[in-house]
This record gives structure tokens, sequence and C-alpha cells, in this order.
């Protein structure tokens, strides 16, 4: 079997302006086979801090522009260079951060305990929403949330929790993608992000997000516990594309137009995905 996603994207009113799209990233489940799209012609640009690729679009005059996604059911693991850290706003630790992020660490009797607990903390911080005006808008680096809890949606939930983990010395990487819930049959609205932490050679998944939607915060390790199957495209956060003049973009998750300004907005998108046979896989 295969994995199919495509996302379709609505014309820009400005016909001149194009589309930044992420083209897939290997995961321990999955690899991307193949990407292209239709409704314009495209050429990829690179990142220039993390050296991942993405595909700018040109679109065809009035026409939607269709992303085309394929991956297998099993995959490498993720590539190492999700892990280096890049210094920018979106991940530096504020003083406060770093201080309570090594005292959590310190008082746990190894390094796996204490990335639990660090995933734990991270969690008791949040509830699930999306806030207009997020915790770290207009900051130089992640500020510490001292008590209470704080609306944040994955984007900032897993800000907080990368801060937090390196802060505390740990490998720790930022995952984006799109999550296809069990019961929309194959749909979604907008990408979704998770967190992978590694140590000792261990490789660990956590999204904080799904368990503060199912209304639980005892948060396990893995892709759970929301029922559904999911597709990485992109890592990392403070993103750069040289070429078309944007600097430290937050993250890149559903095709964004890129303005005159060297700006990321919001595309109008349907995002769709089935399973195929191999031999149907090209079709």
């Amino acid at each position: 079997m295969r994995t199919h996603v495509s996302v379709v994207v609505e014309p820009h009113q400005n016909a001149a302006r194009q589309l930044l799209v992420p083209t897939g990233l290997p995961t321990p489940h999955q690899m991307p086979l193949h990407f292209d799209a239709s409704g314009g012609s495209f050429a990829l640009t690179g990142e220039s801090t993390t050296g991942q690729m993405a595909a700018l679009v040109t679109p065809d005059a009035g026409q939607a522009i269709e992303i085309r996604y394929v991956y297998s059911e099993v995959g490498p693991g993720y590539p190492d260079t999700i892990f280096i850290p890049h210094r920018n706003r979106f991940t530096l630790a504020a003083e406060a951060l770093v201080f309570d992020a090594i005292n959590i660490t310190e008082a746990q009797p190894d390094g796996h305990a204490a990335i639990q607990a660090l995933v734990n903390a991270a969690a008791e911080k949040f509830r699930y929403a999306h806030p207009k005006v997020r915790f770290n808008d207009g900051c130089d680096e992640v500020p510490y949330l001292a008590c209470g809890t704080t609306e944040g949606s994955c984007v900032d939930i897993n800000t907080y929790l990368i801060a937090s983990l390196r802060a505390a010395g740990f490998e720790a990487a930022y995952v984006t993608g799109y999550f296809f819930p069990e019961e929309k049959n194959g749909c979604c609205s907008d990408m979704h992000c998770w967190v992978v932490t590694r140590h000792d050679g261990v490789v660990l998944e956590w999204d904080i997000a799904h368990h503060l939607k199912m209304e639980t915060r005892n948060i396990c390790c893995g892709l759970n516990p929301k029922p559904g199957d999911r597709v990485a495209v992109a890592h990392s956060m403070g993103l750069s594309f040289p070429e078309l003049g944007v600097k430290c973009e937050k993250l890149i998750g559903e095709p964004a137009w890129v303005n005159q300004e060297g700006y990321l907005e919001a595309a109008e998108v349907t995002i769709r995905r089935e399973f195929v046979g191999i031999q149907d896989a090209f079709a």
C-alpha cells in the first residue's frame, strides 16, 4: 500500500503570487516517494539553516494548484538533521525557562525520566485552543510560563516543549505534517506538528496536543492517543529562504503564499488522503 495525499490550493487574487510548499520528510513510519504539482510550474528552493528543500510553485493564471505526495508504508527513520538546534526567537529559551528545565531534569533518576518529566511539565502549562495572540508573540526568546494555564495550539505547546528539552541538553526535533482523524475519513483542514526526542539512541515521539484534545494530561510517548494517521512534510522552526526574501519564518506546513515583503500568507486549502495499492500508486 501507498499513502497518497493531495492538497488543493485555491487561486490567489494576486495572479503573480508564488506558493511555497514543503516536499515531504522521512520518518520511521513512512518514506516520501513522489512529489508533484499541477496547475502551475515549480522549481526547488533551499532553506538556509536546515538545508531542506521546498517547492516554489508559479500558478497558471486563475487555476487552482494541486499538490500530490506519495509515501511508502515504512520508512528509514527521522534524518539526523532534524535534531540540529538553530538559534532563533522560536527556539531559544528565556533564562527562567532554562532554570526551570534544568531543575526538573536534575530531580529525575535518568535522562529518559527527565524527558518524560519535561513533557509533563509542558502539558501542565497549556489548555488546547487556537488563540489570536500566542504566548510568545513579540518575544525574542521562548518565555517561561510561571503559573496557571495558557491557551495554545499544537504549534505553541511544541514550541515551549522543544525550548525546554534543548535547554536541559536533550536532543529534540519539531516536525510538521498532516494528521487525518479517523472520524474524518481521509480529510483534514490544516497542518499538525509533533515533537521527537533522541536520548541514548532511543527515538521517541510526543503529541501533547492530542492528549489535551482527548482531555487527558497523562502524556505517553507515541503518536497517540487520538485515532488517525499522519504524514510528515518538513521540520524545524525559524526558517529562511534567501531566494524568496523569507527570513526566520516560524515554520512551513501546508502550502503558503509568499508576499512581496518576504512573509508567508495562509492559503485556502483542501487536504485529502487515500490508501492506494502499490501497482496503482503512480498511475
